[in-house]
C-alpha cells in the first residue's frame, strides 16, 4: 500500500511540474537538495553543468563568469533575454587575484634606449612626488583603455596578462615600481594591492526551458 501511495504522489508531482510557472520552478531549484534530479526526472528538461573560471573581477566576458562571481551559491537566475534558460550556482571555489597598474611605452614609437631613459624619468617623478602614476599613465601610456583609468588593470588571476607581467608582478610588493619589457614595449608597473583570495571558480547548472 505504501509503495502504491508513493507512486501515486510521485506521479502527481510530475504531472503538476508540467504546469509550474517559471517562478515556481526557480523556487524549487533554490530549495531542493537535488536540483539535477528535479530537472532530469520531474521537469524532464535538457540541462548542462559547466565549470566556469573567473579571470577578472573588473571585466567579465559574458553572463557565465559574471554569474559565477556575483551570483549567490544555491540561487537560480534567469530566464535571460534571447536565452530561454535558468542558471543555478551550484558551488563556488576561491582563487588568487592580483591588482596592478601599468604604463606602456610603445617601442614602435620610441627606440629601446629612449624608452628606458623615459621610463626612469617617469619613475623618478612618481617616487619624488612631483607627479603620480595616474597622471603619467594618462600622458604616456600606449594602452589607452587602462591609461584613461590611471593605468589600472583591475583584479585578475595569473595567466591573463602577458607572461612577462605575470612573472614580474609576483616578485614585487605593494607600492613597488618596476620596469618590464615585453613584445608590446616597455611597461612601468606598480603593485596596487596585496594579492587576495576571491571567487575564482564556479559550477553552474543550466536548465533549457
Amino acid at each position: 500500500m505504501k509503495k502504491l501511495l508513493c507512486i501515486f504522489y510521485f506521479t502527481c508531482f510530475i504531472l503538476s511540474a508540467k504546469s509550474q510557472s517559471i517562478a515556481q520552478i526557480k523556487k524549487i531549484l533554490d530549495t531542493t537538495s537535488s536540483p539535477v534530479g528535479y530537472v532530469k526526472f520531474v521537469l524532464k528538461k535538457k540541462f548542462f553543468i559547466d565549470s566556469v573560471t573567473v579571470l577578472s573581477t573588473s571585466r567579465f566576458l559574458g553572463k557565465a563568469d559574471s554569474l559565477a562571481y556575483h551570483g549567490k551559491t544555491g540561487k537560480t537566475y534567469g530566464p535571460f533575454k534571447k536565452e530561454n534558460i535558468l542558471v543555478k550556482v551550484l558551488v563556488k571555489a576561491p582563487n588568487t587575484f592580483y591588482h596592478i597598474k601599468h604604463l606602456l611605452l610603445d617601442t614602435t614609437v620610441f627606440d629601446r634606449n629612449f624608452a628606458s631613459s623615459l621610463a626612469d624619468s617617469i619613475i623618478e617623478k612618481i617616487r619624488t612626488g612631483r607627479s603620480d602614476f595616474a597622471a603619467q599613465a594618462s600622458i604616456y601610456s600606449a594602452d589607452l583603455e587602462s591609461g584613461a583609468k590611471g593605468g589600472d588593470l583591475g583584479w585578475f588571476v595569473r595567466g591573463v596578462m602577458l607572461p612577462q607581467l605575470d612573472r614580474a608582478m609576483v616578485k614585487h610588493k605593494k607600492g613597488e615600481l618596476f620596469k618590464v619589457w615585453s613584445d608590446a614595449g616597455l611597461h612601468i608597473v606598480t603593485v596596487a594591492d596585496d594579492p587576495k583570495e576571491d571567487t575564482g571558480y564556479a559550477l553552474l547548472l543550466r536548465v533549457l526551458l
